[in-house]
């Protein structure tokens, strides 16, 4: 039985496409506290997010439509296949790092795509993040401005 059960494995293992590093495209996307690793190969299939499809995992089209637009700005939708995993945030932060994960990882797939997407400002990180509670001010941010009395 302990013959059988390494053969399977050697069998599965010679199953395995072994891609070269220099075809996987990676880039790291960030948008408040959410972060997005993100590896792209340059053959049609489909886009997973945390082991789910893209479609899937942001249901809207709203949500399609800001997740493809790096891939429509090159001209690249249907032409890559990738795994995204996310961590942190709501949706809405992931949504928009998934979005600067996939432009920093298309700018490494070639160098005119780079030029393209900072135009339409897909590279730049938005550092905007939620402003700390202060003490005294009721559980915000901010102090509520007082209406003047009547």
């Amino acid at each position: 039985m302990v013959e059988k059960k390494s053969a399977a494995k050697t069998v599965e293992r010679s199953r395995v496409k072994k891609v070269r590093a220099s075809e996987i495209l990676m880039g790291t996307g960030r948008r408040k506290t959410a972060v997005a690793r993100v590896w792209l190969r340059s053959e049609k299939g489909p886009i997973l997010v945390n082991d789910k499809p893209i479609e899937e995992y942001f249901r809207s089209e709203v949500a399609k439509k800001i997740y493809e637009e790096p891939l429509r700005v090159v001209n690249r939708v249907g032409q890559f296949s990738g795994t995204i995993k996310l961590e942190g945030g709501g949706t809405s932060a992931q949504l928009g790092a998934v979005v600067h994960g996939l432009a920093r990882a298309l700018a490494s797939y070639e160098p005119s795509f780079k030029e393209t997407l900072s135009k339409k400002k897909l590279l730049t990180r938005d550092s905007r993040m939620k402003e700390r509670r202060k003490a005294g001010h009721a559980g915000k941010a901010r102090k509520r401005k007082q209406s003047p009395k009547r």
